[in-house]
């Protein structure tokens, strides 16, 4: 299908992989510009229209998870024959291909890993969705590491479609439920288990069951209990073990009854463990691990593979019931005996004696089994004497969450309604409340390092927000809300207000305009009028702006900034000269000398050539090239 176009909308370009029930391509979609997986069915399945119908139910039901952990459904459709469905892409390696490279996972990253599975499970679970097929290959890794649960919908279709038209269960052998095995239907507890068996192989680089054919697998899941992690990996914690064996029990009314429980068991689990055990690692040799053969098989066509194919039974159909539950032994063959009447009444007295004692155990003694009563969100003492009214034992722990109040129960174990022993341990998980955190010191640290403090207190990714700052730099945070020393819900967002730098502003041309008006519009762009200097001028009136520094253009500034005015004292003036009596030419000399232009008026002819008066009269302050009138006699 590389280079076709489906549905006149997906470019195929590159195949990722192939599994047992559809091909995986990498594809553009042309529509909205962006890369998507396309999952084309394998044609054979399309022959049935009873999965037609279920795929496209479960397909739309798939559209509706909205969840960070699960890989989202964009659309589904039909490419010729087969029927497809577009995905969101996640470019990054599946479980499997990291149990390949690195053999088994350190004790905190594996439950990490499972924490995630468990919490998108849950989301599907409370949706009314069931996998049916989590295994290594339906795990996706996103570039920073969280995982992404693939193929919701899609294996729950094949898998109902298979059962009803074939009477057989499709699945990867590895993984399935005893339950699926013996009956062909699943319920959340069926992802539980196969949650714990993926565990067990992410701790001890192996599955727990294996066998030369899927039917052997198969059998060991119905009639033996996953081993203990321990048992492979010697110093792994009992309480490890037990998380294990309580995800896998064979009964599943023995396990937490949908992934939301899980989930909880598991954190209280991981809050028992201390930092160091949860950084050691099973001394499992990288390679070609055990293949769960689940149903991707990534593809290179130009690489040379070798291919271990031992135990590897990928997705496999197995019949329904070939393989059942075990039974309590048959009775024993009644031996011969004598009609003899007293020995008939001795049995009989026996029997009865038997039968009554057997009664009382199960009906009022310690076999008996009551329902355990429901007592999610009541208060932990109300709870805690309603299930010893029950007869049963309450074991209290108490972790924080984020809705439910302080001192209201969680979540019990066994569930509410579940029946149990009388007298048996009843685990009830009671709510701290929400994790209150304090809010770190995040003023005049950098934005990156502020991050890092919230993450490091347990508080979300902050929201920022710049602003200019005068003095301080740009990227550094100026104020947080809520403030340092606030003891606030984890959950809380932070917003920073982060500093931008110093503002850029426009420098105005003031040149030409009143010293006053050139100062005001300056301020007004931010700036300051600093170093004005007066000058004599020719040309410019007096109080008027000459020149400005810098010019404009000629410089970035910014807010705060000083310019540097020269502003004009208008024309220099000069006292004229006293001529008065001077002879006409001596006096215009000496006023041109002066800078004066002369203009003379002679009277009588000016026969002496005497000058009897000037004006304007000598002491006069005028400017250069001002005319000074000589009256010449």
């Amino acid at each position: 299908m590389i280079g076709q176009l489906v549905d006149d909308r997906y470019e195929v370009t590159a195949r990722v992989a192939r599994g047992g029930m559809a091909t995986v391509y990498r594809a553009v979609d042309r529509r909205l510009e962006r890369t998507v997986a396309v999952k084309v069915m394998h044609p054979h399945l399309a022959e049935s229209a009873d999965f037609v119908a279920r795929f496209r139910r479960e397909a739309r039901a798939a559209a509706r998870l909205t969840h960070p952990g699960i890989v989202a459904v964009h659309d589904q459709g039909v490419a010729g024959e087969a029927s497809y469905l577009t995905m969101e892409y996640v470019d990054g390696p599946n479980l499997r291909t990291v149990l390949r490279e690195r053999g088994a996972l350190p004790l905190g990253e594996a439950l990490s890993l499972a924490d995630e599975v468990l919490d998108a499970l849950a989301s599907a679970h409370r949706a009314g969705l069931v996998h049916r097929d989590i295994k290594p290959e339906n795990v996706l890794l996103t570039a920073d590491g969280r995982a992404k649960v693939a193929d919701f919908g899609l294996a729950r279709a094949v898998s109902e479609a298979t059962a009803a038209t074939t009477g057989t269960v499709l699945g990867t052998v590895a993984y399935l439920a005893p339950e699926i095995v013996t009956d062909g239907r699943a319920d959340p507890r069926a992802d539980v288990y196969a949650v714990g068996v993926l565990l067990y192989e992410l701790l001890t680089g192996s599955q727990p069951f294996t066998g030369d054919a899927p039917i052997q697998v198969a059998f060991q899941h119905v009639n033996s209990s996953v081993p203990a992690p321990s048992a492979a990996v010697a110093w792994l914690p009992v309480e490890v073990d037990e998380l294990v064996g309580a995800l896998t029990a064979r009964d599943p009314d023995e396990r937490p009854q949908d992934a939301g429980a899980a989930l909880t068991l598991l954190r209280r689990t991981l809050a028992t463990l201390d930092p160091t055990t949860l950084t050691r690692r099973a001394d499992v040799r990288p390679g070609p691990a055990t293949p769960s053969g689940a149903g991707d098989v990534a593809v290179d066509d130009d690489a040379t593979r070798v291919t271990d194919l031992r135990n590897g039974h990928g997705t496999v159909a197995l019949p329904i019931g070939a393989i059942t539950r075990p039974q309590a032994g048959a009775p024993a063959r009644p031996r011969r005996r004598r009609v003899w009447s007293r020995v008939l009444a001795i049995l009989l007295v026996l029997v009865v004696a038997a039968g009554a004692g057997t009664l009382w155990w199960f009906q009022v003694g310690p076999g008996a089994m009551v329902n355990v009563p429901t007592v999610v969100g009541q208060a932990e003492d109300d709870a805690v004497a309603g299930l010893r009214d029950a007869e049963l034992e309450p074991a209290v722990s108490r972790t924080h969450h984020d809705t439910v109040s302080e001192g209201e129960v969680i979540s019990t174990d066994p569930a509410g309604g579940a029946d149990a022993r009388k007298g048996s341990e009843v685990q009830v998980s009671v709510s701290l409340g929400i994790l209150m955190v304090t809010v770190p010191t995040l003023v005049d640290t950098s934005v990156e390092d502020a991050e890092a403090a919230l993450d490091e207190a347990g508080l979300p990714a902050p929201e920022a927000r710049e602003e200019y700052h005068g003095t301080v730099p740009a990227g550094i945070v100026l104020s947080s809300t809520p403030a340092a020393g606030e003891v606030v819900p984890h959950t809380t967002g932070v917003e920073l207000v982060v500093s931008a730098g110093r503002e850029p502003v426009g420098l105005p041309d003031v040149t030409g305009a009143a010293q006053a008006d050139a100062v005001a519009t300056l301020e007004g762009a931010g700036l300051v009028a600093r170093e004005v200097t007066e000058q004599f001028s020719d040309t410019v009136a007096a109080g008027v702006v000459i020149s400005q520094s810098p010019a404009p253009g000629a410089a970035q500034l910014y807010r705060g900034d000083a310019v540097a005015l020269v502003v004009s004292k208008g024309p220099e003036l000069f006292a004229v000269p006293d001529v008065v009596g001077s002879q006409v030419r001596q006096a215009t000399q000496v006023l041109e000398t002066a800078g004066f232009r002369v203009r003379v008026e002679e009277v009588l002819g000016g026969f002496f050539g005497t000058v009897r008066a000037q004006d304007p009269a000598a002491g006069a302050m005028l400017p250069r090239d001002s005319v000074i009138t000589l009256t010449v006699v």
